[in-house]
């Protein structure tokens, strides 16, 4: 058994709720969504030959500012796919990453440059937009790790003074910090019984919605929760989602966004998008049923519409469309979700 079938059998054993049967919809003009984020959904957006342009698992999209939308996949006949707005294709590269995960940008003095994570060969590399290698960051050669196999980056998130912060999503649930010439300076997290330990530390992002205090937002999936911290490390907030299996949160704009792989208990193929607003209250779930409070506290939440499989990775436009990335759905390419 691989690692996440794993963690889809575990959370399988959850306090089982019953699902609701799913509402039949064709998904041609079909609207998702509530309150003010609602969107039509287009499921030929990113479809390609799949002959020529294959993917296994769509991992997760990244977007430059020039607008051109990267997809990382696990295929290493063509790691990244480079996809116009529109859905056309418009550059194509790598064989070298078969377990390629997590992928962030990052402007650095004016050029762009990527950041791949990859859980088969443990390890993190940056590269430019087409693809040439700059650098890997070493093993974190520390007290923490006994073997390299127990290191497995999900993801990554880069400050403007270069800092990298690792989430060990696969691995001992670690958060590594890199400073700019790519030495350990800080280690976090991890597993264990308290609030500021984690299970499944799957993604990570720069969350600078506060001027005064910038912090890093975690996703703690096995929890249900969206964690809080400063860059320092230390927990400042725990925002509680009940089936909500969060993978990377991605701001844009007031906004928290996030794939939703899973929801209730747990059950495979009942993924669904999480849209928080500027309190990190959940106020639409596309292809979820609709966020409830009830004394301060989210019902837990469910899939409602059979939409998505399994959503890995979101990516928002500056016309706030949604393009879905998503793991185990078999060999699909790309939703994008436009904002009506």
């Amino acid at each position: 058994m691989d690692r996440r079938s794993f963690v889809i059998n575990c959370s399988l054993g959850f306090a089982a709720l019953q699902m609701p049967l799913f509402q039949e919809y064709s998904q041609k003009d079909l609207i998702i969504g509530h309150g003010d984020f609602k969107y039509k959904v287009d499921a030929e957006w990113g479809k390609l030959n799949a002959v020529k342009y294959p993917v296994n698992d769509c991992h997760e999209m990244v977007i430059d500012k020039k607008g051109r939308i990267y997809l990382l996949t696990n295929h290493t006949k063509n790691n990244v796919l480079v996809y116009s707005q529109k859905g056309k294709l418009l550059d194509a590269w790598g064989t070298q990453y078969p377990g390629a995960h997590g992928l962030s940008i990052k402007d650095e003095g004016g050029e762009e440059f990527l950041y791949i994570t990859d859980i088969s060969r443990h390890a993190v590399f940056k590269t430019t937009l087409k693809g040439k290698e700059i650098m890997e960051l070493p093993f974190p050669n520390c007290i923490n790790y006994e073997s390299v196999e127990q290191y497995l980056p999900t993801e990554t998130c880069i400050d403007d003074e270069g800092n990298v912060y690792v989430s060990d999503g696969y691995g001992l649930q670690h958060i590594l910090v890199y400073d700019s010439s790519n030495r350990l300076k800080g280690v976090f997290g991890g597993k264990g019984p308290f609030d500021r330990n984690l299970d499944n530390a799957h993604g990570i992002c720069l969350d600078y919605r506060s001027a005064k205090q910038p912090s890093l937002l975690i996703a703690d999936r096995m929890k249900n929760q969206l964690k809080r911290f400063s860059l320092s490390g230390r927990l400042l907030d725990v925002i509680f989602l009940p089936g909500a299996y969060i993978c990377r949160p991605v701001i844009k704009g007031d906004q928290v966004y996030l794939a939703t792989i899973w929801s209730g208990n747990g059950k495979a193929a009942s993924g669904f998008i999480s849209i928080l607003d500027k309190n990190n209250q959940l106020i639409s779930a596309p292809g979820g049923h609709e966020p409830v409070y009830k004394d301060g506290i989210l019902n837990q939440m469910r899939q409602s519409v059979k939409v998505f499989s399994h959503p890995h990775d979101v990516c928002i436009d500056n016309d706030e469309n949604i393009y879905v990335a998503q793991w185990n759905a078999g060999r699909s390419y790309p939703i994008k979700l436009v904002r009506v």
